[in-house]
């Protein structure tokens, strides 16, 4: 079996599609392959996914970015609604916004502050157009009325590297790969990124209390399938993968990690990704 993971390795998607794909290798007593297909926000992989028969034998770990591709892609090599079919709702993770320590900025409203000063001249890392990170920014600069560059990457670990190095001003990353490093001092967490606060870091504020009220950005991960998948083998695949979910000792390491975990039905997964499709181009559309 091939869990695709289209996005780098080290990232959030490639750590939940090994985490589930080693549990579902034990479990059914198949070997599962990891295939990290990197870039074009996703549709690298997605695409493939698209074209693979739809036997049951290749996954893929569909992220936030899947939803939104469709808003700034007008041709897409596949169809986002219709070739697709939603196995189980992972899970989401909050996401951090951390500044680079040589930032003057100690809270959101400084920086808010700071970037009104400096319009044009402050810029936000994210791992692709149309992930979470990159809606959060996105949103950001709607809402507090902001003109923060993004600057997009191959995925979220390259553009935290940047990051470090002080090639950009700041990032919304997932919190699981940014509070150690904030903690370390090499980031300055300012916020996160949910309505309430993450169990990670409850001593930090979320954007809503913050600054911003009614921000709201997670990035999400589920697994897919091809859309003409049979529903006996879907429903075998979400039967274990929540098995998977339910076992204390991924429930311990993942929450570890700031996943909340989600689980649930097939029709509950395609019900979600179809709610974020419709949520962000009417945000895009308020914005304009």
């Amino acid at each position: 079996m091939r869990m695709i993971a289209p996005s780098p390795a080290g990232g959030s998607v490639d750590i939940l599609a090994r985490t589930v794909g080693q549990y579902l290798a034990a479990s059914l007593g198949v070997p599962v392959i990891v295939d990290n297909r990197v870039g074009a926000s996703g549709m690298i992989g997605t695409e493939l996914l698209a074209k693979s028969p739809p036997d049951g034998y290749t996954m893929m770990m569909g992220y936030s970015a899947h939803a939104t591709n469709p808003i700034f892609i007008k041709k897409l090599p596949y169809d986002t609604l219709n070739d697709f079919s939603g196995v189980v709702h992972i899970g989401d993770i909050p996401l951090l916004l951390v500044v680079h320590p040589s930032v003057p900025a100690q809270s959101v409203r400084e920086l808010i502050a700071l970037a009104k000063a400096r319009p044009g001249q402050l810029q936000f890392a994210a791992g692709a157009t149309g992930g979470g990170p990159s809606m959060a920014g996105l949103l950001l600069n709607q809402m507090a009325g902001l003109d923060i560059v993004q600057v997009s990457y191959k995925g979220n670990a390259p553009a935290q590297v940047d990051l470090l190095g002080g090639q950009v001003t700041m990032m919304f990353d997932t919190i699981n790969t940014s509070i150690a490093l904030a903690r370390a001092g090499r980031l300055r967490a300012l916020a996160v990124t949910s309505l309430k606060r993450s169990s990670l870091a409850p001593e930090l504020p979320t954007m809503a209390e913050a600054a911003l009220p009614g921000f709201d950005v997670r990035a999400w991960y589920a697994v897919m399938v091809p859309a003409r998948t049979r529903r006996e083998i879907v429903q075998k695949l979400n039967v274990e993968i929540n098995k998977a979910l339910n076992d204390p000792a991924i429930r311990s390491r993942l929450s570890g990690d700031g996943v909340e975990l989600v689980g649930g039905t097939p029709e509950a997964a395609d019900d979600f990704i179809r709610s974020e499709m419709a949520r962000w181009p009417k945000i895009i559309k308020a914005g304009s």
